[in-house]
């Protein structure tokens, strides 16, 4: 199964203890939201935070936005609890964090077997350890598997690594997640930029995570949504040359020729499909700001 038929361009996290946050968030022009019970909630605040949240995703307002509840690991005091709360408002899908192997997110989705509410419900996957990383290919063939969200800080923590503008000491486990990810089909979305003021730095490195094939980038705060909504949709020179390429190699098989030439390059059947991807990913983008 592809789960990527719908944009993930811009993915933001919500503290699922903010409930003006959590309002402000219907109104958002984001693609996917991640309802936070982890690391953006005091321990203090776990228990009025997944009741809170519970409630408002019941309450609904936040169509067409894919909806993601981040619970806590089952590995701390809370992760249980989140878990047997959300349920009840039948979550779209829930991400587990620090996944490390096949066998957390199967032990997640024996629980949601469960429970008829979850029947339909998704699993996604925090690829921010280093066995996580090393798992990636077992990680996303595992039961109700959707989508990566990659934790680049806590992975940066794990590797000891220091930060580069070009991200090249995470460049492996980027790209390990990502081949992952397309083997079995499952969304892949890059790691937040922690600098949300710094404009030019959040488009050099989410023009950095297209060019190597994320569907969209995790954000820390409504300002970034901008940013990534138009580095991760297909431009109007993409668009164009889509088109051409299309209407290039229709006329060249036509004719018995099994390539055409656009632009001065070959055109043939892959690039088409990429070509029909493209224009398909526009089209449902156009339909969503027009919603």
């Amino acid at each position: 199964m592809d789960h990527r038929a719908r944009p993930y361009r811009s993915v933001l996290y919500i503290p699922g203890s903010r409930a003006r946050a959590l309002e402000k968030a219907r109104t958002l022009p984001v693609d996917a939201i991640i309802f936070d019970l982890e690391d953006a909630v005091s321990i203090d605040e776990k228990a009025n935070a997944r009741q809170l949240l519970t409630k408002t995703l019941s309450a609904g307002g936040y169509d067409p936005r894919a909806q993601i509840v981040r619970i806590n690991g089952f590995d701390t005091p809370w992760g249980t609890a989140d878990l047997e709360a959300i349920i009840a408002a039948s979550p779209e899908a829930i991400l587990l964090p620090k996944v490390n192997s096949a066998a957390d997110i199967e032990a997640l989705a024996a629980r949601l077997d469960a429970h008829t509410e979850t029947a339909d419900t998704t699993i996604w996957a925090m690829m921010e350890t280093p066995r996580g990383i090393l798992n990636a290919d077992q990680i996303a063939g595992a039961p109700r598997m959707a989508g990566f969200v990659i934790g680049t800080n806590d992975l940066a923590k794990d590797l000891d690594s220091r930060t580069h503008p070009d991200r090249t000491p995470l460049l492996t486990s980027l790209q390990l997640c990502l081949l992952a990810a397309r083997a079995h089909g499952l969304v892949c979305l890059d790691g937040v930029y922690n600098s949300f003021r710094d404009e030019d730095g959040l488009q050099r490195e989410s023009e950095q995570g297209r060019d190597m094939g994320f569907d969209g980038k995790t954000l820390i705060h409504p300002a970034q949504v901008a940013a990534a909504n138009q580095v991760f949709a297909p431009s109007e020179a993409e668009i164009d040359l889509a088109r051409r390429q299309i209407a290039g190699f229709e006329t060249a098989t036509a004719s018995g020729q099994a390539i055409a030439v656009v632009d001065g390059s070959i055109v043939e059947n892959l690039h088409v499909e990429t070509a029909r991807a493209t224009l398909a990913k526009a089209a449902v983008i156009a339909r969503l700001e027009q919603a």
